[in-house]
């Protein structure tokens, strides 16, 4: 085991939130899960990222606070999200271990981890991996995350510091999205070497045609679109609803301008569907609430498109340009090698779950392309429906009042989640989406309307 000096700087901010409130404690957590190529702790081939570091701080810190303990074991129960998502894990945990010793052989996989036949780049009999325990870890913090959330802000002052932590988080995306342009310009990447030491493979210098492929502090561009898509949601939302306007609305347009200049094809399928998210989102608040930012999207937005749309009709050479950077980075993605080697990736899942009768083959087994594939063959249909659950109860049950502060938040980090999933859906190798996707749902959850130590409502 070798403790990494951003490790160090983790543990010795960690020790230092014992002694602080824990609303510092969780601000600090929601910014570390941006470290994605970060490694505070190398434990053999295994990383231990500074987000999964100092989530043992921020439990030990919350914790120690007797409502946070009973609203942790509250969120677990049913028929709250966390229970459905703590039946996806039981039930994963089981299969990680027994699905692929007692099916051993009776499919092919593309292995997600190590396995005991050499890696030739193809599939192997099915078998024990080693990511059958990694990504148990992975899922096992992924449920922690989820309650201890919905804990810290089941009160007032938790629902509000987790909410301006999510602001800061996608400040700091934009920060050290610049950063990664700055530094590859100027030939001084040695500066982010910091933050780069995970053993990942990392695609922090490739570039498509003449542009940088924005990682940030990723491990590449897909995982920083899908970062910068749910923090467009997540702001861009807050601005309609008229909450933190003056952070939120520059931090939703610069989050959107990444997305679309990363050269992400995940960025690009996935900013429409959040920018026709957020236009629905407008018209449903500007006719129950009439806020002055949703109303002038609704009026505005769409004259605004027809306009953008003219001038690139107009302009032959602008369109040329634009058509030929979404032809290069969407349209012929699926004629790359990438591409193909990832479509057969989820026929070789869809096999899986056909040859183990519908179980799966066991939790962080097999890789995939895409979040529908990776739960049918890891965790088959029981997992599936858990999951499924997890959803609906998480996002579709009506929380609070219409128009309050918790409710615009809850909307936000709903629509956040929305722009991750839809990343998910594309290029999701694992079941496991991330702390990042589990802090929003669980603020999405969390009530703190029900908190009456403080008598002073929301607005």
């Amino acid at each position: 085991m070798k403790i990494e000096p951003i490790g160090l700087v983790t543990l010795a901010i960690g020790l230092i939130c014992l002694a602080l409130d824990y609303r510092a404690a969780a601000v600090i957590f929601v910014v570390s899960t941006l470290f994605g190529s970060a490694a505070a702790v190398l434990i053999g081939s295994a990383n231990i990222q500074p987000a999964h570091l100092f989530l043992a701080f921020i439990t030990a810190v919350a914790l120690t606070r007797s409502r946070e303990v009973v609203a942790t074991f509250k969120a677990v129960t049913p028929p709250q999200p966390g229970f459905w998502l703590a039946c996806l894990l039981f039930y994963g945990l089981i299969s990680a271990f027994v699905l692929p010793r007692l099916l051993a052989g009776a499919t092919e996989i593309v292995p997600l981890g190590t396995s005991e036949y050499p890696d030739t780049g193809t599939t192997v009999p099915l078998g024990p991996v080693s990511s059958n325990l990694t990504q148990s870890i992975y899922m096992t913090a992924d449920v922690l995350c989820f309650a201890m959330i919905v804990a810290i802000a089941s009160t007032r002052a938790g629902f509000d510091a987790i909410t301006r932590a999510l602001i800061a988080y996608a400040a700091a995306n934009v920060f050290f999205a610049a950063l990664d342009l700055v530094t590859y310009n100027t030939g001084t990447q040695a500066v982010l070497e910091f933050m780069r030491n995970a053993q990942y493979t990392l695609h922090n210098e490739e570039e498509i045609n003449g542009l940088k492929r924005i990682v940030g502090s990723f491990t590449e561009a897909s995982a920083f679109a899908r970062s910068a898509l749910g923090a467009f949601a997540f702001t861009g939302t807050l601005w309609l609803c008229g909450r933190h306007p003056v952070w939120t609305g520059p931090l939703a347009l610069a989050s959107f301008l990444l997305v679309v200049l990363s050269t992400s094809s995940t960025g690009l399928a996935g900013a429409p569907v959040v920018l026709m998210l957020l236009f629905i989102t407008a018209v449903q608040y500007t006719l129950r609430h009439g806020r002055p930012q949703s109303g002038a999207t609704v009026l505005l937005g769409p004259p605004v498109a027809v306009i953008a749309v003219l001038l690139l009709l107009v302009n032959s050479e602008a369109l040329a340009t634009v058509l030929d950077y979404i032809n290069v980075v969407v349209l012929n993605k699926s004629n790359t090698s990438s591409g193909i080697e990832r479509a057969s990736w989820n026929t070789t899942g869809l096999q899986n779950f056909v040859d183990s009768w519908g179980f799966g083959v066991g939790l962080g087994t097999s890789r995939t392309s895409g979040q529908v594939f990776a739960l049918l063959s890891n965790v088959g249909v029981l997992g599936t429906f858990f999951y499924c659950m997890f959803l609906l109860s998480a996002f579709v049950k009506q929380r609070g009042t219409p128009g309050s502060y918790p409710t615009d938040v809850r909307i936000a980090a709903r629509n956040a989640c929305v722009g991750l999933f839809v990343g998910d859906l594309l290029v999701s190798s694992t079941v496991d989406q991330g702390l990042f996707f589990y802090i929003l749902a669980g603020l999405a959850s969390a009530e703190p309307e029900r908190d009456t130590e403080d008598a002073e409502a929301y607005v």
